[in-house]
């Protein structure tokens, strides 16, 4: 099993459209083979600070998600409105 955290922290006037993009990519991407789980969530305390929280069966289907057309072509438009760099990490389940 893999699971990946991606962080965003975004732009101040940016979030609204950061959220109305990522609904789409949500919905497909909890589709995909080989997807156990796809959320987006909020930071409490900061509405700018947003994280997926995904979960996957092995790599094969993570790296599959990534190649997928809905994945490049939202995911492209989302670097655009941050004002930091995206961080990725990706965990294997180990217990």
């Amino acid at each position: 099993m893999i699971k990946v955290v991606a962080r965003f922290v975004l732009k101040e006037d940016k979030v609204n459209e950061f959220l109305d993009l990522t609904t789409e990519l949500v919905e497909k991407s909890r589709k995909d083979p080989g997807c156990i789980s796809y959320d987006l969530f909020q930071d409490v305390n900061d509405p700018t600070v947003c994280a997926f929280i995904e979960t996957w069966e092995d790599q094969e289907a993570l790296d599959n998600h990534m190649k997928a057309e809905h994945f490049i072509r939202i995911g492209s438009k989302l670097g655009g409105l941050t004002r930091e760099k995206v961080v990725l990490n990706t965990y294997k389940q180990v217990k």
